[in-house]
């Protein structure tokens, strides 16, 4: 038969090289060597990595790209954060925040980034931010998966009428129940928080992925109660606590009971590195905790593990390029995963793990699934990891529809080559 485009000579993220990877009607064909059918393109990897998109388990899309309006956060913190958002909701419109939105998803797909699970703040009565993502999502659709989270920023509880907003938003088609119990008045309310949101979830059938213990406080044990309402609804698998960073000053003890009763619950996690370690233990002198949750023992319990972006050039972060491998290789560096197999389990966690969260139906390079794919300039994903190589081509439903131009330095030095090719730097052992 005759295929739309075929991927020729590509090396796999589970290591197998030479390989054809042939696309039809937006659908994986055939992923094998010596494909040798006509196609409309033909794509030489020349070698090189070919892998499934990068996924992002969790982002904040109405915020992106506003950094210094009205002002900076001047200092560093959460609360200064939550605080400027604060201001400039009432400031912005809905066709602000689309093409704000719309922006980030251009820079994402030019990094290979093709699906996103954003958080929505719904703490407003008239829903600016989720009007304006419900459109992003109506028209990136064709080029990238966006899985819309229903947050109650300022409380579910804690700001009046968040939780009829809340409501309001799912019944205009937001996916995923949000929360945020730490930020509720009492430990007492941010419990009851997550047992309502749950309940919520369950009645309609969604998924739940809940901003939980984003704090320094080892006391601050939403997570807990998280685990007992996902057993207790039948919400196993259908979960995600994200942040958890109260488990990085939470006592040991405490810890070997918590991480087994979130596997018994089939709760999943998603830490985000590089906002976890910049915006936690801002209050320590010295040592400063870093912030990020046990990521190694919490995968070493078989939950599964995501990384997530969190923020670009917003109130909370003023740095970022919507590059998953930066996100990995910082958790990588702060979680001391070193070793072969620990650095390339990070790869997962940025592309097969949070697809598996996100529930992306078809996703992964093997015949039926979708013809999605990214062709990076490096050889396997440990050196993705060090390099943050360029995305030569990024594929959706068999169409090319991102190139970008390898990069080769060209080098005036006597007796040596004339150009150099990064990607030439990994190791042949």
């Amino acid at each position: 038969m005759s295929y739309d485009l075929i991927v020729t000579n590509a090396t796999l993220p589970d290591g197998r090289a030479g390989v054809d990877i042939a696309c039809h009607k937006g659908r994986i064909a055939a992923v094998e060597p010596g494909i040798s059918a006509p196609a409309g393109q033909v794509i030489d990897a020349g070698g090189l990595l070919v892998s499934p998109p990068f996924v992002d388990a969790h982002f904040h899309l109405d915020a992106t790209l506003s950094l210094g309006r009205p002002r900076m956060n001047t200092s560093g913190t959460l609360l200064e954060g939550i605080a400027l958002w604060g201001e400039l909701k009432p400031l912005q419109s809905v066709e602000e925040i689309i093409e704000r939105a719309l922006r980030y998803c251009d820079l994402a797909v030019s990094q290979g980034l093709l699906a996103v699970r954003s958080h929505v703040d719904v703490s407003d009565a008239d829903l600016k931010t989720v009007q304006a993502l419900l459109e992003v999502r109506d028209r990136v659709r064709d080029y990238l998966d966006l899985q819309l989270v229903a947050f109650p920023q300022d409380g579910v509880f804690r700001a009046p009428g968040a939780t009829d907003t809340l409501l309001r938003a799912l019944d205009m088609g937001v996916d995923v129940v949000g929360g945020i119990p730490h930020f509720e008045r009492t430990m007492q309310e941010g419990a009851r928080s997550v047992t309502w949101l749950c309940e919520v979830a369950a009645e309609r059938g969604l998924r739940v992925d809940m901003h939980c213990d984003e704090s320094d406080d080892p006391m601050s044990r939403h997570i807990e109660t998280l685990a007992f309402e996902t057993q207790r609804l039948g919400l196993q698998d259908r979960v995600a606590g994200s942040h958890l960073t109260s488990m990085h000053s939470m006592d040991n003890y405490f810890v070997s009971k918590l991480i087994p009763l979130m596997q018994e619950a089939g709760v999943q996690a998603i830490a985000n590195p590089l906002i976890n370690i910049m915006l936690q233990g801002r209050h320590d002198s010295y040592p400063k905790r870093r912030g990020l949750t046990r990521v190694r023992e919490l995968r070493d319990a078989g939950i599964p593990v995501a990384f997530g972006a969190d923020c670009v050039m917003d109130p909370w972060y003023s740095l970022g390029a919507a590059d998953m491998l930066d996100v990995a290789a910082m958790g990588l560096h702060v979680g001391q995963l070193s070793s072969r197999a620990d650095m390339r389990w990070c790869f997962d966690a940025v592309t097969e793990i949070p697809a598996r969260i996100l529930g992306l139906d078809g996703y992964g390079i093997a015949p039926g699934n979708h013809a999605d794919m990214v062709l990076l300039q490096a050889r396997d994903p440990i050196e993705a990891l060090r390099l943050k190589p360029t995305r030569l081509a990024v594929i959706r439903r068999g169409r090319v529809i991102s190139r970008t131009a390898p990069q080769v330095a060209t080098l005036a030095l006597p007796g040596r080559p004339e150009t150099l090719d990064p990607s030439s730097y990994s190791p042949r052992h």
